[in-house]
């Protein structure tokens, strides 16, 4: 199989795969700033280590979500610089599927009272 040539893509599409990485360190830092919020801000809750449990939950998916961002950026570039299709990103599930979990435990520590 032949080697791909790369070449430099077009500075708009560059710009915009930056702008996708700097998104997803936004909404990592995001979660890492509403976990640190639920624990420190949000009174006792009626089940014991809840209000801990769901910190622990926006701390975790915020680590995947910035441990996964470089990879996902620098995939992305060589794709493009390639001229390959853009690889597909698993994370987006990952994400979707996180933030429903929390706001499904949100929700339920809500509802108990």
């Amino acid at each position: 199989m032949a080697e791909h040539e790369e070449t430099e893509p077009d500075y708009r599409f560059t710009l915009a795969n930056e702008r996708t990485f700097l998104a997803w360190i936004r909404t990592s830092l995001g979660l890492v700033a509403g976990g640190v919020a639920v624990h420190q801000l949000v009174p006792g809750l009626s089940v014991p280590g809840a209000r801990t449990a769901l910190a622990a939950m926006c701390l975790a998916l915020a680590a995947a979500l910035a441990i996964s961002s470089y990879p996902r950026w620098h995939r992305a570039q060589q794709a493009m610089r390639r001229g390959e299709p853009l690889p597909r990103s698993r994370m987006l599930l990952v994400v979707t599927i996180g933030v429903l979990l929390i706001t499904a435990f949100a929700a339920a520590l809500v509802v108990i009272g």
